[in-house]
């Protein structure tokens, strides 16, 4: 999972109702639906080839990760598995877009899937393709919230959140090694 995805997933594990966690979801499906349209118009690849832009991007990129690492590894819940610090409506907006669209491993995934695959379509094959991805995308960041809120349920001693924490930490530091290799390629 990257970053995007464990924050939606975080968000609906500690918050007190999947509906508190509904600004992460809707910023994280909002942003995918931009770098969607932006993969299948085409508009990214181009940025994408630009030297400079694509290096800038990918040390801020693990920069960010490293730090996201960092705050998911220290984060402890309290005694009834909740984060000690829940995040505000405008607070998970402002996060949610940051992990969408600071990530280069997120504008990566969009046009190497997506953007690619969409080249075998034209006119409404290509829209019909592009809304089906729009809506997989809605969907799939409503059910990580959702699996989140069963999770932070299902575990009030928080033991289990703290380990996932720690897992998804590591993932995130990986993912900062992987792109800080792939600048070196």
């Amino acid at each position: 999972m990257g970053v995007q995805n464990v924050f939606v997933f975080n968000q609906g594990a500690v918050q007190g109702r999947l509906a508190k966690a509904l600004p992460a979801v809707i910023t994280a499906s909002i942003c995918d639906t931009f770098l969607i349209l932006l993969a299948v118009l085409g508009v990214s690849v181009i940025v994408w080839e630009s030297y400079w832009f694509k290096t800038v991007l990918m040390g801020v990129g693990i920069l960010f990760l490293i730090y996201m690492g960092w705050i998911t590894w220290k984060s402890k819940p309290n005694r009834n598995g909740e984060s000690a610090e829940i995040f505000t409506p405008k607070k998970q907006m402002a996060f949610a877009d940051s992990v969408s669209l600071l990530n280069p491993h997120a504008i990566m995934d969009t046009v190497g899937v997506i953007g690619t695959s969409s080249l075998r379509y034209a006119g409404m094959e290509k829209i019909a393709f592009t809304a089906a991805c729009i809506v997989v995308s809605w969907l799939w960041f409503t059910g990580l919230a959702l699996v989140g809120r069963i999770t932070g349920h299902l575990d009030q001693s928080g033991r289990l959140m703290v380990v996932l924490n720690k897992i998804l930490a590591i993932v995130m530091w990986g993912t900062a090694i992987y792109l800080g290799f792939s600048l070196t390629e």
